[in-house]
């Protein structure tokens, strides 16, 4: 049964406090009502329970460095979902995946792990976003993968993550709480911290940290 995404949080809190007391001083504060109803109004559907809980806990982060999540993304607060939302939205090819169809798009999702007709989609909502401008997206459409975390890129379009840890938001979090307690890595991506700061890192750039 996965844990809720509050106990996640508090897992998660305990180990920038340990390893990086230093970004620690600073957590984001929760996220206001008031901002959350707004980004809701934005997209025009309201947010899922997990992710207004997360955000009610942490309207994404306090510090400029780090990431927090595996592969170098960084949860966003929720007027930044919408700004986010908005952009990414822009780049649906709405014709092509009209052409396509929904079961022939889902087909090959699934069959291959990704799609370049997905991106920019409007049910999926940025929910954090790495230095090169990808994001973590939730799958809210009313599919078989619906409150499933997908990665997406311009470049690359649409990419199913293949392990379980990426089937919903509760899920991914206590992965992280578990990742960051163990040393145990997510998707080749190890926890360190990283110039003062608590990331995810991958390869020769875990080992070059830890060797700092």
């Amino acid at each position: 049964m996965t844990a809720p995404i509050s106990e996640s949080w508090t897992r998660i809190e305990n180990w920038p406090a340990a390893h990086a007391p230093t970004t620690c001083a600073a957590p984001a504060p929760p996220a206001d009502p008031a901002d959350i109803a707004a980004t809701e109004r934005d997209i025009g559907r309201p947010l899922p329970k997990p992710l207004v809980v997360s955000l009610l806990r942490h309207d994404g982060l306090g510090y400029q460095g780090g990431s927090l999540l595996p592969g170098s993304y960084r949860p966003i607060g929720a007027r930044r979902i919408a700004d986010e939302w908005r952009l990414f939205t822009g780049f649906y090819d709405r014709l092509t995946a009209e052409e396509m169809g929904d079961d022939e798009a889902d087909f090959d999702f699934m069959g291959m792990g990704f799609s370049s007709v997905l991106y920019g989609h409007p049910r999926l909502i940025p929910i954090a976003q790495d230095v090169g401008e990808g994001y973590l997206v939730l799958d809210q459409r009313p599919e078989i993968d619906r409150g499933r975390v997908h990665q997406a890129e311009a470049t690359d379009g649409v990419r199913r993550g293949s392990q379980e840890a990426w089937a919903s938001v509760p899920g991914l979090m206590e992965t992280v709480a578990a990742s960051l307690e163990t040393g145990r890595p997510v998707d080749h991506f190890t926890p360190e911290v990283d110039q003062g700061d608590p990331a995810f890192l991958s390869g020769a750039a875990a080992r070059a940290a830890g060797h700092a």
